[in-house]
């Protein structure tokens, strides 16, 4: 029934790629409501949440469009081949992610009573490369009292939990950008009638970073 369908053109193409993308950076902007019990978690619970809704949504939309398209043309492997980038690095984001909440989690819940605090009662606090006014130790305390965890401890769960924001935040920013120059490379081909080249450069932006980044580990 689909036969008869016409194919993608590539505005339309290009709109699929740039509809992930603000997909992928409303994870960023998302937010979740945090108690003052686990305000540790403050900086991740927004993307924990949103981020596997998007990868759902993100997967539904790459199925139908294999499915109603059954991409051949390059311009549709193009877009099909950066979009299931797009999704797999984001959910390999993700479960780095939810690995690093569950160490968080796991850190909380080791007893404390015999570490010594490294937040002073008084003065100016140094944890590595740290150093905390007297008003940010008081803040401090508070936040670490309502989590009933010790003042050195709350800061070490508060920073993994920042790094690890930080981490899904630049995974999110990489890989919306790379789904917009890509529609923006599809959206440019829209008048020709041949593709570019075969070398790496036709590749999608994304496939590329991720290419480099193995060539990295490698």
């Amino acid at each position: 029934m689909t036969a008869d369908r016409p194919t993608l053109t590539r505005p339309e193409l290009a709109d699929l790629l740039t509809d992930a993308a603000q997909c992928v950076s409303g994870i960023l902007t998302a937010e979740y409501p945090t108690t003052a019990s686990r305000s540790y978690l403050h900086p991740v619970l927004g993307a924990l949440s949103a981020g596997p809704q998007v990868v759902g949504k993100l997967n539904e939309r790459l199925e139908g469009f294999v499915a109603a398209e059954h991409p051949a043309t390059p311009a549709g492997l193009f877009t099909l081949a950066s979009h299931a980038s797009a999704l797999g690095w984001l959910t390999e984001s993700l479960a780095e992610l939810t690995a690093s909440v569950e160490e968080i989690s796991t850190r909380v819940g080791i007893p404390t009573e015999s570490r010594t605090p490294v937040v002073p009662a008084s003065g100016d606090a140094h944890r590595d490369d740290f150093s905390f006014s007297a008003l940010e130790l008081a803040a401090i305390r508070t936040a670490a009292e309502a989590t009933s965890l010790a003042p050195d401890i709350y800061v070490e769960v508060l920073s993994q939990s920042l790094l690890a924001a930080s981490r899904i935040t630049d995974a999110c920013m990489e890989i919306s950008s790379g789904l917009l120059e890509d529609a923006a490379y599809v959206l440019d081909e829209a008048t020709g009638d041949v593709w570019l080249g075969d070398g790496p450069g036709s590749l999608p932006t994304l496939v590329r970073s991720l290419l480099a980044r193995m060539e990295t580990v490698g």
